[in-house]
C-alpha cells in the first residue's frame, strides 16, 4: 500500500521518459499552486522563489531538499503533502561570493514550521557553517503548524542553538517579509541584522488578540510589530524598507561590505577617490561653536569614498550614528555622535545601539572609526532607574574587548565618562586625534566652573563679572586644544580638511594588526 496523499508512478523503462518525468515535476514545484500564488500577490508580497531570484545573482540558485515531505499523520495531514513542506533552502552567490539562503513559502501551510520543515532548515545553516558563508532567512511563516505539536517546537529549539553557534562565525541576516509571532521571532533577534518591509512584514510575542483579552489594549499588528515600530520604538529592527525589491537590493549591499565569515577580512572594492583627497567642506559642516547643531552624516558622507555609507538602526537611538562605510576601498565601522539629536549625548538607547554594532565589527574584522562630539551621559531619573549604568557599560565593555583597529577622531567636545567611554586611548584605542576646535575635560567650562569657584563668586563684588573670568580661566588652563596632546592622550591635532588622508594612513599601518585577549572561555557583558 502507498501512503495517501502520496502519488505513486511506476518506473519508467526509457531513461528519456524519466528525465521528462523529473522535468515536470520539478517544474510543478517551483510554480506551486496558481490559487495560493494569486492569494500571496493579492497581499502585495512575493513568492519565496521570487525573492531568492532578488537576492542571488541570477541563474546562481542550487537548492537543496526540493522534493522533500512531511511524514505527519493526522488533523487531514496525511492527505495534503506537497513538496517542499513550505521552506525553500539551498544556496548561490552574491556578487560572485557564497551565500546560503532559506525562505519559508506561505503558499504552503501558510510557512507554518514542522519537523521536515525544521530539518530542511538545520541542514541549510549546518552547512552554511561548515563552508563559512553567510546565511540569509527570508521569513513569511505562521509559527509552529499546530497540528505537528512538540516535535514543530523542537525544531525551532534547533534553529535557535545553530543561529547561537553560527554568531560571530558567520554573517547571519534575517529578511522579514510577512508575519513572525511567538518563540519564531527569537531567531532573527538572535541574527546579526534584521530587515523589515512596511505594511506586510510583523514580530510579536504575543499577537494583537492577547494582548487586548490580557491588558484589554486594542492594537493592530503593525501597530504591535510593525516596522515603524521595531525600527523607532524597540530597536529591534536594523533595516526598514518599503518594497521588497528595496529591501533585498540593500540586503545584497550589505553583504557586499562584509566578510563570508570571521576568518576572512572584508572584500575591497576599488575607490575613484584619491586616498589623500582634501575635505575642505568639513570645517562648514561642523561650527566652532561647541553649542550649534549639525549633521554629522554629513561628515561622514565627507570623509568616506564615494560619499556613501550604509546606516545600521538608522532611526532608532538617533543621538548616535552607526554605518558601514568604505575608506580607500577597505570597509569600516563608523560610530559617531549626532549633534542634531538631543545634542549628540549617550543615553541607554545609544549605547546599546552602539555596543551591538562595534561587536558585530569586531567579530567580522571591520575596523572601528569613531568620531567624537559628546557632551556627556543623559541626566535624568528616568535613565537612572532604567539602568544606564549597567547599559553605558555595554558600550564600553564593547569598545575595551574590540581587537580590530581602532582609531578616534575628537571634532569638538568629549566631556566626562562619555569621553572615555567613546573609544578614549586609556581603553585601548590605537590612534586619537583631535580637531583645533578639540575640547576634552571632565566637563564643560561653565559646569566646572560651578563647582571649582563657587565660593570664589559667591564672595566677590561682581559674581556675574568673576565668574564669567573664571570659566575663561579654566578653559585657558585645562580645556586648550593641546592640552591632552601635550600629555600624550591624543597623538596629533590635525585640520579638518586632512581627516580623510589621515584615517587612509593609519587604517594601512594598521591593517595587519594583531591583538590577543586572555585565555577564556568568554567574557561576562554587562546586561
Amino acid at each position: 500500500m502507498h501512503t495517501p496523499g502520496h502519488s505513486r508512478t511506476t518506473r519508467p523503462e526509457d531513461p528519456r521518459s524519466s528525465t521528462r518525468e523529473l522535468e515536470e515535476l520539478r517544474r510543478t514545484i517551483r510554480e506551486g499552486d496558481p490559487v495560493a500564488t494569486e492569494r500571496q500577490r493579492a497581499k502585495g508580497k512575493l513568492t519565496a522563489r521570487e525573492r531568492i531570484d532578488l537576492l542571488l545573482d541570477e541563474g546562481s540558485f542550487n537548492e537543496v531538499e526540493p522534493l522533500r515531505r512531511h511524514r505527519a499523520t493526522g488533523f487531514g495531514l496525511e492527505r495534503k503533502r506537497p513538496h517542499t513542506d513550505g521552506v525553500i533552502t539551498g544556496w548561490g552567490t552574491v556578487h560572485g561570493r557564497t551565500v546560503f539562503v532559506y525562505a519559508h513559502d506561505f503558499r504552503i501551510f501558510g510557512g507554518a514550521l514542522g519537523e521536515a520543515h525544521a530539518q530542511k532548515i538545520h541542514k541549510i545553516m549546518d552547512r552554511a557553517l561548515a563552508a563559512g558563508a553567510p546565511l540569509v532567512s527570508l521569513n513569511d511563516g505562521a509559527g509552529a503548524r499546530i497540528q505537528e505539536g512538540v516535535t514543530a517546537l523542537a525544531g525551532y529549539g534547533g534553529i535557535f542553538q545553530r543561529n547561537t553557534r553560527a554568531s560571530g562565525v558567520i554573517p547571519q541576516i534575517s529578511v522579514m517579509l510577512g508575519p513572525c509571532a511567538g518563540g519564531a521571532a527569537y531567531s532573527p533577534a538572535l541574527t546579526d541584522f534584521v530587515f523589515m518591509v512596511r505594511e506586510t512584514a510583523q514580530m510579536f510575542i504575543t499577537g494583537p488578540d492577547v494582548v487586548q483579552a490580557v491588558t484589554g489594549e486594542k492594537i493592530s499588528h503593525n501597530g504591535l510589530g510593525g516596522a515603524d515600530v521595531h525600527s523607532e520604538t524597540s530597536g529591534v529592527c536594523h533595516f526598514a524598507y518599503n518594497e521588497e525589491e528595496q529591501c533585498l537590493e540593500e540586503v545584497r549591499y550589505l553583504l557586499s561590505l562584509l566578510p563570508q565569515n570571521n576568518r576572512e577580512n572584508p572584500p575591497v572594492a576599488p575607490a575613484e577617490y584619491p586616498p589623500g583627497r582634501k575635505c575642505a567642506q568639513l570645517a562648514d559642516i561642523v561650527p566652532a561653536d561647541g553649542s550649534r547643531p549639525y549633521d554629522m552624516r554629513k561628515v561622514i558622507e565627507e570623509i568616506v569614498d564615494d560619499g556613501e555609507h550604509l546606516e545600521v538602526h538608522e532611526r532608532w537611538a538617533t543621538n548616535i550614528l552607526c554605518s558601514l562605510a568604505r575608506l580607500d576601498g577597505e570597509t569600516v565601522g563608523i560610530v559617531a555622535n549626532q549633534p542634531q539629536s538631543l545634542a549628540g549625548v549617550l543615553d541607554i538607547n545609544a549605547s546599546e545601539k552602539a555596543a551591538r554594532f562595534i561587536q558585530m565589527c569586531d567579530a567580522f574584522n571591520i575596523p572601528l572609526v569613531t568620531l567624537l562630539d559628546v557632551p556627556g551621559f543623559l541626566p535624568g531619573v528616568d535613565q537612572e532607574h532604567g539602568g544606564i549604568i549597567r547599559r553605558g557599560a555595554k558600550l564600553l565593555y564593547a569598545y575595551c574587548n574590540a581587537t580590530v583597529p581602532r582609531i578616534s577622531v575628537i571634532l569638538r567636545k568629549a566631556y566626562g565618562g562619555a569621553y572615555i567611554v567613546m573609544d578614549s586611548q586609556s581603553v585601548g584605542a590605537d590612534l586619537t586625534y583631535a580637531w583645533p576646535t578639540n575640547e576634552i575635560a571632565v566637563m564643560g567650562a561653565e559646569g566646572a566652573a560651578n563647582v571649582i569657584f563657587r565660593k570664589q563668586v559667591a564672595e566677590s563684588a561682581d559674581p556675574e563679572a568673576t565668574r564669567a573670568r573664571l570659566v575663561e580661566e579654566y578653559k585657558a588652563e585645562l580645556m586648550h586644544p593641546y592640552y591632552a596632546a601635550e600629555r600624550g592622550l591624543v597623538d596629533d591635532v590635525i585640520a579638518p580638511a586632512d581627516t580623510r588622508d589621515t584615517l587612509v594612513r593609519a587604517l594601512a599601518m594598521l591593517r595587519e594588526k594583531h591583538a590577543e585577549l586572555p585565555a577564556r572561555k568568554h567574557g561576562n557583558p554587562p546586561q
